[in-house]
């Protein structure tokens, strides 16, 4: 009587993990620094961090800890807008794709407007702003 092995199937990658390791990719784009240079702060490969960043590794409670550190940010920020998350997605429920920010980020126009948007101290001229672009667009949610 032979028993049958079966092989391992590949396990397509949590949708918890792929959003935090989206907003990983986020942060890191909007501090202009490398994979390497993440790998680096962490000691680990570049190769490593691009893996998390895909979400095809989950990353653990300490090193997700120490990444927030290197990326200057809360922990929470990385579930922010996550599916199923008990958090509301925004002021009025409506939360991009991972695949629309990253689509944001990875470009210039994107990635300089995140940039000058953030160097903005002032929150009510931020909140003026967004209102400002969401009538240009239509967006009647404001």
């Amino acid at each position: 009587m032979a028993v049958g092995l079966q092989l391992p199937r590949k396990k397509a990658p949590n949708a918890i993990d792929q959003h935090v390791g989206s907003r990983v990719r986020m942060r890191r784009l909007m501090l202009a620094m490398s994979q390497e240079k993440l790998g680096d702060a962490l000691g680990l490969t570049f190769q490593q961090v691009q893996k998390y960043e895909k979400g095809a590794n989950r990353i653990g409670a300490s090193r997700l800890q120490q990444i927030s550190h290197i990326l200057q940010v809360p922990v929470a920020f990385f579930f922010e807008g996550a599916p199923n998350a008990a958090a509301p997605h925004g002021p009025h429920g409506s939360a991009l794709s991972t695949a629309q920010i990253d689509d944001f980020i990875s470009d210039a126009d994107g990635l300089r407007l995140i940039g000058a948007f953030m160097r903005i101290d002032n929150a009510a001229l931020r909140r003026r702003i967004v209102m400002l672009v969401q009538e240009i667009v239509g967006d009647d949610d404001n």
